[in-house]
């Protein structure tokens, strides 16, 4: 018996150890270009930034995270809270946020109809959801101008109907960047949250209902403990590119309403800053992850309460 475990043992053992070697090359990738940059960009954040852009190698300082909270007056050198960078952060995680509760709201609803449709045409409405992914992120977000404009579709109906007299303004302004992220990143909200209630059994539905419950009760307590792997999966995919979005903003926001990866790209392009557009980067990096760990825990907190 103990040789027969051993045996089972090195077995194992060399299993874990091929798999591993397969494994490498991809693993190799995954770091040269995805976690090779970040490391680069850590080190740009703490090195002095070069006269006409770029950096100069071997000279450390902390200008570049200074500069993302704090700024230093020309004249007299007193500080003060970077008013404007801590604008642009907030305007990011606000807009974030409303992004994927609207696309939740939206979205859930839209994968419970396309999920308890006959299972021959629901491949039809799955396509119908994928349709806008076929069209390049740019043109969508310049329908999307054409439609909240001052002359747009959506002013053009609200005066026809009588319900405005002058056409709103909604370009240039947050509204307008949110109505383009919510309408960019319905569908993969939408996705995730069908593949989690296409393996629902409805007969659970049907037994809460059987047990005298009531629509909200059958939602709260069945529904959605179901099917919460897809609403935290569909929550992911729309927060992190609508956090770091750059072209949403630019279009539809103009100058006066950048986000975070406007204010990037500025850094490292007009301003010439590259520390400061590195720290930047970074601090996205830790909003971004630090928003998923409490998203993440609080699910998992109420996982444990409901069983």
């Amino acid at each position: 018996m103990a040789n027969a475990a051993e045996i089972a043992d090195s077995a194992r053992t060399r299993d874990i150890r091929s798999r591993w070697l397969l494994s490498l090359p991809a693993l190799l990738i995954i770091f040269v270009a995805a976690v090779g940059p970040l490391f680069v960009m850590l080190a740009y954040s703490f090195m002095v930034k070069g006269d006409y852009g770029d950096v100069k190698p071997g000279q450390f300082s902390l200008d570049g995270w200074f500069s993302v909270f704090m700024q230093r007056d020309i004249f007299d050198d007193t500080l003060s809270l970077a008013d404007a960078h801590l604008s642009i952060i907030w305007r990011s995680i606000r807009l974030s946020l409303m992004t994927t509760a609207l696309t939740l709201a939206l979205g859930f609803p839209t994968a419970y109809f396309i999920s308890t449709r006959p299972r021959a045409s629901r491949e039809m409405w799955v396509f119908l959801v994928t349709i806008p992914f076929w069209t390049n992120l740019l043109i969508r977000t310049f329908a999307m101008q054409q439609v909240i404009r001052n002359e747009g579709v959506l002013n053009g109906a609200l005066m026809w109907l009588g319900v405005i007299d002058q056409p709103l303004q909604i370009m240039f302004t947050d509204t307008a960047i949110l109505f383009g992220m919510v309408y960019v990143y319905l569908p993969l909200m939408v996705l995730p949250l069908y593949a989690s209630m296409e393996k629902l059994d409805f007969r659970l539905v049907e037994a809460g209902y059987d047990l005298y419950a009531g629509r909200f009760q059958v939602l709260w307590r069945i529904i959605i403990p179901l099917v919460r792997p897809g609403i935290v999966a569909g929550s992911i995919l729309v927060f992190i590119p609508s956090l770091g979005a750059y072209v949403i903003p630019r279009v539809l926001g103009g100058g006066k309403n950048m986000m975070l990866g406007n204010l990037i790209e500025m850094q490292f392009g007009a301003g010439r800053n590259w520390p400061l557009g590195a720290a930047l980067s970074i601090t996205l990096m830790i909003v971004v992850m630090a928003a998923l760990m409490v998203y993440v825990r609080n699910v998992a907190r109420s996982d444990v309460r409901h069983g």
